[in-house]
């Protein structure tokens, strides 16, 4: 492989345009190929973002690159990621990594079996409030860390919704979509494993059919931890959040869930209320070049294969509670 990785983007999607691309090429990256299902997609795409060529098949992307951003619907990860790792291409997939856990499992292993780097985008980790939360906790700031709360009820807009509202094959739904971000987040955040979830769903408009459009829950962790969730694709007016309530003090975090690299943090203790300092950076940025230096075995993906599986558990969990009405044991193992 030569010093600049070449990548091919399996997915002509909204979030490789809008955050990836640009991140790639800012991180010295470069975009060789897009894969599309749709020829004439695929080559408007590749015409508008000054992509050399676009293909409809997975041989031909797999055949001129180093690596992969997948990003197509969360049922074809499974197939075009085992493809990748035959192929001995490092792999950056979006969450979920799939629509069972099996499968997920299979694709972690698929990669590590040949050498090759596997991360999931959980972009969230590399934000400066979450990054700056991490730290305080770690610190001891708060004490031990009792109650968590994360508020990531959003409005979802219309070039995002298709499948996500309308198509359960896919993998649609704000579980699958939002809640294995918070627990992404919250294990990060807290260094800690969640045991055991409870959830209910709800329809309010958006989603079709059986799809959920919003949803509330507590997650267990193993500290003892209980940790809230609020997740929509229908509030339109809400700020998103994440707080974290120790024997000692708070950590509140606004304007935190997002992909932008904005949001503050608060510390409130005993002695009084403190603004802890940031250093904002473009999160897919931040993620593309530890994910670089991972293939240059010099780290690790900000967010690991095994990350996203242990994510994923708790939103299958999550789908568990909700069809049950039951507190529902995570098991990453399944």
């Amino acid at each position: 492989m030569s010093s600049t990785v070449r990548w091919g983007l399996i997915g002509a999607s909204t979030i490789a345009r809008q955050w990836m691309v640009d991140a790639i090429r800012a991180e010295g990256g470069e975009i060789a190929l897009v894969m599309s299902s749709n020829a004439d997609r695929g080559e408007q795409y590749a015409k508008e973002l000054n992509i050399p060529r676009a293909t409809t098949l997975l041989s031909e992307l797999l055949a001129g690159v180093d690596a992969v951003y997948v990003s197509t619907t969360n049922e074809q990860h499974h197939v075009q990621v085992l493809a990748a790792a035959k192929a001995k291409r490092h792999v950056l997939c979006e969450k979920p990594l799939a629509l069972t856990l099996a499968d997920a499992r299979e694709m972690v292993a698929a990669c590590s079996s040949v050498g090759v780097v596997m991360g999931t985008n959980h972009h969230l980790r590399n934000a400066a409030t979450h990054r700056a939360m991490r730290d305080a906790i770690a610190s001891g700031r708060i004490g031990r860390p009792l109650f968590a709360r994360v508020f990531h009820a959003v409005l979802l807009p219309p070039q995002l919704q298709g499948w996500r509202i309308n198509n359960p094959s896919a993998g649609g739904g704000v579980v699958l979509d939002i809640t294995v971000h918070d627990a992404d987040t919250l294990r990060f955040d807290l260094s800690d494993e969640p045991e055991s979830i409870i959830a209910m769903a709800q329809q309010s408009g958006l989603g079709q059919g059986t799809i959920e459009d919003g949803v509330m829950g507590v997650i267990r962790f193993r500290s003892g931890l209980l940790a809230q969730f609020h997740d929509s694709f229908t509030t339109g007016f809400a700020k998103t959040g994440f707080e974290v309530h120790g024997s000692s003090g708070s950590l509140i975090g606004t304007d935190c869930m997002t992909q932008a690299p904005i949001g503050t943090v608060l510390l409130r203790t005993a002695s009084g209320e403190e603004a802890l300092p940031l250093n904002p950076e473009n999160l897919y940025q931040r993620s593309v070049r530890a994910f670089h230096a991972a293939i240059r075995r010099q780290g690790t993906p900000a967010a690991t294969g095994e990350d996203g599986v242990r994510s994923m558990a708790v939103a299958i969990a999550a789908l568990e509670s909700i069809k049950t009405g039951r507190n529902t044991p995570i098991n990453p193992e399944l």
